[in-house]
């Protein structure tokens, strides 16, 4: 299947007061179209900086190489305005606080329907173009983001799209984020930790709604999290980050049952299960000193690559 998404060697550095420091090391990774990478790592690994790469969303201080390809154009080397028809359009994405990635004094229904104006005139479904000079009525633009909403599930979407986003539930509030970032049916989201700051049943609800849509919409997804149970719900590859690189990658199923670097091994025993026992603390990983070369990238099975020793 072709990769959608291709990243190619890819380094995110940050210059600072003290010197420059280098949240994403060498990584390279891809999606193909309609599928999902779970992206894993504790925080500070990189992994949100490597999102934001993608969606080109890095401030001003972060320097940035290596190449990105999305349906084998790169990115990097757009000007801003055809990124800016990228991005919303054809690449979208849901961030980990809904209620501070949200406008507090706009209504809901208003944020959903911006998206459907910004992105008036560039393609709306997977077989039909705009014009590049057409535009979409408010009204219009309204209808779709109450259809959005009704989408995600949300109930009574002709009236709480008329609500603040104080007024919803946190649920709901990442609900109105995915109805954002799929009202222009892109292919390819992003969700960078959509599911930390909820319970653990409305959890399950929003994977299960992500599911859904996934399906539905053929989209390819880079799910990124610090919570391996998660990933293994959703995520067809597993790539895990550690300290700016990937140490380790390949199937899901592979992973888990064969895990081969010391860090990955130290996350899977780090997880809770229902044998677990209660009296002892939980596993941890211990932090590991990262070395001056590190070592390759080599494949120990099947798809299946870690930085270990031959």
């Amino acid at each position: 299947m072709p990769s959608l998404l291709q990243i190619e060697h890819l380094n995110v550095t940050f210059s600072t007061q003290t010197g420059e420091v280098a949240a994403v090391r060498d990584v390279s990774l891809s999606i193909p179209e309609g599928g999902t990478l779970g992206l894993v790592g504790e925080s500070g690994s990189g992994k949100s900086a490597t999102s934001l790469a993608v969606m080109r969303l890095l401030p001003p201080q972060a320097r940035v190489n290596g190449r990105i390809l999305f349906a084998g154009e790169d990115l990097l080397a757009l000007p801003d305005e055809a990124m800016r028809r990228v991005r919303g359009a054809r690449i979208s994405m849901i961030f980990q606080e809904p209620m501070t990635a949200l406008n507090p004094v706009m209504r809901v229904g208003d944020q959903v329907a911006e998206s459907v104006l910004a992105h008036a005139g560039t393609r709306t479904n997977k077989s039909a173009r705009t014009d590049a000079a057409q535009r979409v009525s408010k009204k219009a633009a309204w209808s779709r983001a109450v259809e959005a909403l009704r989408e995600v599930a949300i109930p009574e979407a002709g009236r709480r799209a008329r609500d603040y986003p104080h007024q919803l539930s946190g649920g709901q509030r990442q609900r109105v984020m995915i109805a954002m970032a799929l009202v222009n049916h892109p292919h390819l989201l992003i969700a960078d930790e959509p599911t930390t700051a909820l319970d653990v049943t409305i959890q399950a609800q929003i994977l299960e709604l992500l599911a859904e849509l996934r399906e539905k919409y053929k989209l390819a997804v880079l799910f990124i999290s610090h919570d391996l149970g998660v990933i293994s719900r959703v995520a067809d590859q597993v790539a895990v980050m550690y300290a700016g690189e990937i140490v380790e990658m390949g199937p899901v199923a592979r992973i888990f049952s064969a895990a081969t670097h010391p860090y990955t091994r130290g996350l899977i025993a780090a997880i809770p299960t229902l044998k677990t026992d209660r009296s002892r603390p939980l596993e941890t990983v211990e932090q590991r000193a990262r070395p001056g070369v590190p070592l390759p990238l080599r494949e120990v099975g099947p798809g299946h690559w870690a930085r270990v020793a031959p």
